[in-house]
């Protein structure tokens, strides 16, 4: 089973994404056929990464929904692909319960749901399954989470969000050593939200849970450089080690190899 928690002196775990998507705000398009997926999913697991988060729906700002059938139809072939031929564990990247049970089914090993188990279903599944989730924030839904979010104070209440969703996915019998939270960096947050959250991470992982990050090639990167989409590798890097430094226990991010030597170098510090 996934170990999400950090022993002393450990980096955090890397989990690299696999879009197979058209519409993805960083790699859309760009992995939607079967074999490109693959070769890219190898490329990950050559770099270094911990985890292969595979994702059939973009939930950028703004996104359209996916159908049930067209996203089993871009991420089922690609985990049957993948999980008897790499030797790291498969996350799917989904809100519905149709597709995580497929997944596992497929041979996934950890859900990761960008909606708290919020869909009917879903916390069901995830206990019957009996897999490690990942659980993140998302305030209203990707086509209009950007819309003017407001918070009273937004690392209390993503944190008693995240513990909310954690305590009924126990309560349904899911093991708690088996949860992890995400605070959902972009997802219904402005920069200062964004930003707030991260230097305030250690109160996040003082609620029990391990933290994982997403923040790779966002546009609060763009809005601090004022860089495009695809030149956010040092900021991104730059916010990872930041993370890991707050306590992460898993980055989620595009480019495996550079992370990940830059946490191998700042857990060193925090060891020395």
């Amino acid at each position: 089973m996934l170990e999400f928690r950090r022993q002393p002196g450990t980096p955090p775990l890397v989990m690299g994404v696999l879009n197979i998507t058209p519409d993805s705000f960083s790699d859309g398009g760009r992995f939607l056929e079967k074999d490109a997926a693959i070769a890219q999913a190898r490329r990950l697991v050559a770099e270094g990464a911990d985890i292969i988060d595979v994702g059939g729906e973009s939930t950028r700002p703004g996104a359209e929904p996916v159908s049930v059938d067209d996203e089993l139809a871009r991420v089922i072939p690609v985990i049957e692909a993948l999980a008897p031929n790499i030797d790291r564990p498969i996350s799917i990247d989904t809100s519905k319960p149709e597709v995580m049970r497929a997944a596992a089914a497929a041979g996934a090993a950890m859900l990761n749901d960008v909606n708290g188990f919020r869909a009917d279903g879903a916390v069901e599944a995830a206990a019957e399954l009996g897999i490690p989730v990942c659980v993140m924030h998302m305030k209203g839904e990707p086509r209009t989470m950007q819309l003017n979010p407001e918070y009273a104070d937004v690392t209390r209440e993503v944190g008693d969000f995240l513990v909310e969703r954690a305590g009924a996915l126990e309560a349904a019998g899911l093991p708690r050593e088996m949860i992890v939270i995400d605070p959902g960096f972009g997802f219904g947050k402005t920069l200062a939200h964004n930003l707030e959250l991260l230097n305030r991470l250690p109160e996040l992982g003082e609620r029990g849970y391990p933290v994982l990050v997403g923040m790779s090639r966002k546009s609060m990167i763009g809005a601090l450089l004022d860089t495009p989409v695809d030149d956010r590798l040092h900021g991104s890097v730059a916010l990872a080690t930041v993370a890991a430094m707050k306590g992460a226990a898993v980055i989620r991010v595009h480019d495996v190899k550079p992370t990940r030597d830059a946490l191998r170098i700042a857990s060193a510090v925090q060891a020395a």
